[in-house]
This record gives structure tokens, sequence and C-alpha cells, in this order.
């Protein structure tokens, strides 16, 4: 997402014998720099008498620029509401998400900061005029105008700020969306996980079940069917050959070498994991 954030640093002096303005604008990058300069030329002549003449202007530029970066953060919103989702495992961009987020939050801060300001400035301007200054050469209908203009880039600037909160709260809602649809696809799974773990546990304990019965006797069986073994029936004795410890020889290396190779099988091969 490409982005640029716009700065306004603006020193004004009025020279009320004169009626001169002094417009100081510093760390002013293109094309603020030019679009500030345009708006302060050709000044009405019947405003110079009002050191706000050049706030009602500055206002107005920042109200535009104001509703440019609101809009851009709703088209924004808009996007990732109307996104398709994907079928199957939800897949978010929440890197995006928080991106978006991190902008309309910063956009609410400028919305706030300027309207605490215009309300300033309107409190500043409604003293401007009921003092009477000594070199005060002030057109009543002139600063009239000026008033209504800095009341309607108030009133633009604080519903500016309204539809931020919104678009804050919409992509806020969209975040939760994202992390409940994976919350709900991992429950999904860890559910189907339990089930198959139930139909493995119950058919474990039929093959435990099974080989506990069994393999006592069944080991018995072979061992002692084995040649190293004799029972003469004449005598009704045993003998046991001496060559007994050949069986282990070959028992024991053997049954570990199964469980090794059962071990790298599952190193060369894991397992396929649901989800």
């Amino acid at each position: 997402m490409r982005y640029q954030w716009y700065k306004m640093n603006i020193f004004i002096r009025w020279l009320a014998p004169t009626r001169q303005t002094i417009i100081l604008a510093f760390d002013t990058r293109s094309p603020i720099a030019e679009r500030i300069q345009g708006s302060l030329q050709n000044p009405d002549s019947n405003c110079l008498g009002d050191p706000f003449w050049v706030y009602a202007r500055l206002a107005a530029d920042l109200v535009d620029l104001q509703d440019s970066a609101v809009w851009a953060i709703r088209n924004q919103v808009r996007a990732i509401e109307t996104e398709r989702k994907p079928i199957g495992k939800p897949q978010p961009d929440y890197r995006h998400l928080h991106d978006v987020a991190r902008h309309a939050i910063h956009v609410s801060e400028s919305l706030d900061v300027a309207t605490e300001t215009m309300e300033g400035i309107l409190v500043q301007h409604d003293n401007f005029l009921s003092q009477n200054f000594p070199f005060q050469a002030t057109n009543t209908d002139a600063s009239e105008s000026i008033h209504r203009q800095l009341l309607f880039c108030k009133a633009m600037i604080s519903n500016l700020r309204h539809r931020s909160v919104a678009n804050r709260e919409r992509l806020q809602n969209e975040i939760q969306l994202a992390f409940n649809s994976v919350a709900q696809y991992d429950a999904g799974i860890s559910v189907q996980i339990g089930r198959a773990a139930q139909l493995d546990g119950a058919a474990m304990k039929t093959v435990a079940f099974l080989t506990i019965t069994f393999l006592p006797a069944t080991f018995l069986s072979a061992v002692f069917s084995m040649s190293f073994f004799d029972f003469e029936a004449d005598s009704d004795s045993w003998s046991v050959s001496s060559k007994l410890w050949i069986y282990w020889a070959f028992a024991i290396p053997t049954t570990l070498a199964t469980f090794g190779l059962w071990h790298f099988w599952h190193k060369i091969f894991p397992p396929t994991y649901v989800g």
C-alpha cells in the first residue's frame, strides 16, 4: 500500500497598522507548498483588516486534504469488506489489515487535533471581533464571512472525524472477523482430530486387549517350541541346550534394529497432519 503524509507548519503574524500579514511556512514539501501559495494569492482587500482570513483559506485546504485521507481509508476498508473469502482454510492478510488500521488511527488523530485547533481559532476570532483595536479597520461583513467559513470548515472536520471513527470501527470489525474465522476453522479441525482420536482409541483398546490376551501365551509357546529345549517323554524331563545364548544374541539386535527402522521411517516420511 503506497501512501504519503503531508505536514503543514505555518507561522502567521498580522501587522494591524498596515493590515499586512506575514506568513512563514517551513518544512512544507511539494505539492503542499504550491497549494498553500496558490490559496493565499489575491486576497480580498476587505478581508485584510481581519487577520483570520489566512486561517479560513488554510482551513479550506486542510478540509480538502483530510477529506481525501478519510475516503482513501474508507476505500481500503470497503475493499477488505468486499474481498471474496477463500473456500476452506481462511488466510487473512493480517499485515495489510494492521497497516490500514495504523493509517486509520493516524487520520483520526489528525482530525481530533484539527477539531480542537479549529475550536481554538473560532474562540480567538470571537475575541478579536469583540475587542476594539486602535488600528482596527475591520470590515464587518468580511469578518462575518470569514467567521462563517471557519465555522463551515470546523463542521466539515468534525463530520470527517465521525467518518474516520466509523472507518476505524469497521476495520476493527473486519480484523475481529478474520481472527474469529481462523479460530472457528481451527476449532473445527480440533473437533475432527478429537473424533479421529476417539476412533483410534477404541481400535487401540481392542488391539491392546487381544494383545494382552494372546501375546503371553504365544510368546511362551514360541520359546518352548525352540530346539534349544528338549522334552524327553520317556524320562519325563526337560533339557536346555548350552547354545541358548545364540537366541538372545540375535533377538536383541534384531529388536533394536526394528525400533531404529521405525524411528527413521517417521523421520524420512513424516505423517500428514489435518489442517
